[in-house]
């Protein structure tokens, strides 16, 4: 995109990259770490601040996918995130939990898997074992508990089948979407 400096609409532009850059740059350092950490990692993905807890060599996470601030991401079986997932702010995805019934209360780990353009909306927590499935939504402050099928939209605690997806074709990408991303962009 070709600006205009000398324009009110150019210096808005310029000054809009210019104060998101030290954030971009945070966001490119925390992805280059993540990465030396042993955690795979698309391209044009968006992670903010974000906790992780265990091995960063159980993490995957596809290209055009972003993570919302304060999520929580457990890592004592691998979690693997699609492509262009939009994981919103807050979430908590759990790959541990412990036996009610047994004596030595041991820990019980299951992988969790998220399928491509899935929407896990803000506050919202996925149970160790569950699988969302491609351009399934899980709503807001929603617990998930079992699988959730593609297209399918999700809701509440225990989360429960709410309706299907109209469209099962996006090209959408979350990442893409960022304030921080669009401004760069030029968008």
């Amino acid at each position: 995109m070709k600006v205009n400096p000398l324009t009110l609409e150019g210096l808005k532009y310029l000054a809009k990259r210019l104060l998101l850059l030290g954030r971009l740059l945070k966001a490119s350092r925390r992805q280059r770490a993540l990465r030396r950490q042993g955690a795979t990692l698309g391209s044009l993905v968006m992670i903010n601040a974000c906790e992780f807890e265990g091995a960063l060599e159980r993490f995957s996470i596809g290209t055009g996918s972003f993570i919302g601030q304060r999520s929580f991401i457990q890592l004592h079986a691998p979690v693997r995130i699609g492509a262009h997932v939009a994981i919103n702010e807050g979430v908590r995805i759990l790959t541990g939990t412990h036996a009610i019934d047994d004596p030595a209360w041991r820990l019980k780990v299951a992988a969790v898997v998220i399928g491509d353009y899935a929407w896990i909306a803000t506050g919202a927590m996925i149970l160790p074992g569950v699988t969302i499935g491609e351009g399934a939504v899980v709503g807001a402050g929603s617990v998930v508990n079992r699988d959730v099928e593609p297209f399918t939209v999700v809701a509440g605690n225990p989360a429960r089948v709410v309706r299907q997806r109209a469209t099962r074709t996006f090209t959408y990408s979350p990442a893409r979407s960022s304030a921080i991303v669009e401004a760069w962009m030029g968008k």
